[in-house]
């Protein structure tokens, strides 16, 4: 007995320091069988206390008369899966006629509460199914990305969400980007996940960093285009309309529309021409918009209209032609000037990193969702990297990129150095490594502008 006593206690310590230090191990050693006993036991009272119950129907009330028995209780949703996963539970309910998803929604934080779980987020799988994905402990605390990711042409794995799964940025399906945040929110963390998963594909970066370059030319060797200064900076932008034209014109002349061909095999965009004809896809990334908004003279007016103007067309038309923006800013409203709300209204994406007011956050979801505008002023301020990423549907949630550093996203744009696509509209912008032996790098066209 005493030596069984020694094992439990050294089982419970082990348990507890797991907990306090290492809650992901010992959410995967402990908590997870817990958890789902937990679940299962109080279930059924858990669901009639939370309102996610409904009465018995008509033919059970008599039949039970008929027969003298008790009344029947009230029905909970029916439990049709219970996975356990690496950070919590996947829970899939099928709603009772009479049953709402919303309903569900609307007591994730009571079923928080009741199951004793770190997190719960209710989504709609089809008509009467609903998933609860419930967290075990803050995942977003220390974020571990899974060791298994689906990966995909334009899909970038760039952080976790608060219920476990990963976010991903999907330029197929949601082609422009605007990331918000103030200083030292974690924006830059978040860009270098972007470009340190861009590298590894076939896909042409192009960089704008009025900021003298300072975020996004130590990762130089793998961005086919770069500008440092808002003159280079439109002339840039210039090229890649004029690169968009060009790919239309590829794709009208490959479409060849007749009778005899059917409508899935008609090009309308660059992914419907053959391989060998495709041109690459551009990543457009921008550091800091209001760089480019700015102006002190009727001078730097006009080009701040050009430039505005490039990056609306761009919007506008880019995707057909492989053409994607990934924006960032402190602030994008319309003290920028004309034509930034019309930009605004072109990126679908929305990311926003902790933000100095309630108006930065409007910026990014006062059209979308106001929940969402809550959580993104609620992001505190020793929480860099924390996030809250929606787009046009109304649906967020709260993300975190993990931790990527300089040097680290330097290597990887080096190690993929060789797949840099050559896009002639942009050779003139092409960063070149000097030879010198601080590894200096200089512009092409802005060397020789400023020489």
């Amino acid at each position: 007995m005493a030596r069984l006593a020694v094992v439990l206690l050294l089982v419970v310590a082990t348990a507890l320091v797991l907990r306090w230090r290492r809650p992901a191990w010992y959410w995967m050693t402990f908590g997870v069988a817990l958890a789902a006993l937990r679940v299962l036991v109080r279930y059924a009272s858990v669901m009639d206390a939370c309102g996610l119950t409904v009465p018995p129907s008509r033919w059970r009330l008599a039949l039970s008369r008929m027969t003298d028995r008790p009344a029947p209780e009230p029905r909970a949703p029916r439990i049709l899966r219970l996975r356990p996963t690496r950070t919590g539970l996947v829970l899939r309910l099928k709603l009772r006629p009479g049953q709402d998803a919303f309903d569900v929604s609307a007591a994730t934080d009571r079923l928080r509460h009741s199951f004793g779980m770190y997190g719960v987020t209710a989504r709609e799988i089809r008509s009467g199914v609903v998933e609860l994905r419930m967290t075990g402990y803050d995942v977003l605390k220390r974020v571990q990305m899974p060791a298994k990711i689906d990966r995909a042409p334009m899909r970038i794995p760039v952080a976790l969400r608060e219920d476990g799964s990963v976010h991903y940025r999907d330029y197929r399906t949601v082609p422009h980007g605007l990331t918000l945040g103030a200083t030292e929110s974690g924006k830059s963390v978040y860009q270098r996940n972007l470009v340190a998963g861009l590298a590894a594909q076939d896909v042409a970066l192009v960089g704008i960093d009025c900021k003298q370059g300072v975020e996004l030319f130590p990762l130089a060797r793998r961005f086919s285009a770069l500008a440092s200064d808002q003159d280079t900076a439109l002339e840039l932008l210039e090229a890649l309309v004029s690169h968009m034209e060009s790919v239309y014109q590829l794709v009208r002349e490959q479409q060849r529309i007749s009778v005899d061909v059917p409508d899935a095999e008609i090009a309308a965009d660059i992914w419907d021409l053959a391989e060998d004809l495709r041109p690459p896809p551009v990543v457009v990334l921008v550091d800091e918009v209001a760089e480019l908004a700015l102006f002190a003279s009727k001078e730097e007016e006009k080009r701040r209209d050009r430039i505005i103007t490039a990056l609306v067309r761009l919007a506008q038309l880019g995707r057909a032609a492989g053409i994607y923006l990934e924006i960032c800013g402190q602030r994008f409203g319309s003290e920028l000037g004309k034509g930034i709300t019309m930009l605004r209204a072109q990126l679908t994406g929305r990311t926003a990193h902790r933000v100095n007011d309630e108006t930065s956050a409007n910026m990014a979801f006062g059209d979308i969702s106001p929940d969402a505008v809550l959580a993104a002023i609620q992001i505190p301020a020793d929480a860099p990297g924390v996030a809250v990423a929606g787009d046009s549907t109304g649906g967020w949630s709260r993300i975190r990129a993990p931790h990527t550093s300089l040097r680290a996203a330097v290597n990887l744009c080096n190690k993929y150095a060789d797949r840099t696509p050559y896009v002639p509209a942009l050779a003139p912008f092409r960063p070149a490594v000097a030879s010198s032996a601080s590894g200096a790098l200089t512009l092409n066209k802005a060397s020789t502008a400023t020489a």
